[in-house]
């Protein structure tokens, strides 16, 4: 299956358990691989026979800024759900949603979650 690759996605949104994260807010990072049949794009070259990726992020944006969630797990199952309901070309779609400034007292690069969804 071919795939459509949004990677570093930078959002500034207020989703976190603590208190201070829901006023502070803080930058997020998502990764999405939108896996779809590339082949009609390939020979046509016309943007209608593919996936817009700046809806893409569009969407993404709306999932990520539209409402707070305590968990990074719930802000990512919305971006899937949104992204298989926006674009029906789309059969699986994997979103990794990366906090790197999780208020945890330890080195690290990020914490995050994986979430992968196939259309049923």
């Amino acid at each position: 299956m071919d795939r459509i690759i949004v990677k570093g996605l930078k959002i500034f949104a207020y989703h976190g358990v603590n208190p201070e994260e829901k006023v502070s807010g803080q930058e997020f990072i998502i990764d999405a691989v939108l896996n779809t049949d590339l082949s009609a794009p390939c020979k046509s070259d016309d943007l209608n026979d593919t996936i817009n990726y700046a809806k893409v992020v569009k969407v993404i944006r709306a999932a990520m800024t539209d409402e707070n969630y305590d968990l990074i797990e719930r802000a990512a199952e919305e971006i899937t759900q949104r992204i298989l309901a926006q674009f029906e070309k789309v059969q699986r779609v994997e979103v990794y949603l990366k906090k790197p400034h999780a208020p945890v007292s330890a080195d690290f690069d990020y914490m995050a979650v994986n979430i992968i969804r196939e259309r049923g």
